[in-house]
């Protein structure tokens, strides 16, 4: 199932809506992705955050 909360990035509210009702930017997805131990892509996940 999709995660159906959604934040903007802009003012930090949350919404259900894919555009944020104040400022009108597009929303996020709040929910860090589902941890597995065969990720393929965490080194480039750390590398990234650690720049």
């Amino acid at each position: 199932m999709k995660h159906m909360l959604r934040k903007c990035g802009h003012c930090k509210i949350y919404t259900l809506d894919e555009k944020c009702t104040n400022c009108n930017n597009p929303t996020l997805d709040p929910h860090p992705p589902k941890f597995s131990m065969d990720d393929k892509y965490v080194r480039y996940r750390v590398r990234e955050k650690h720049e």
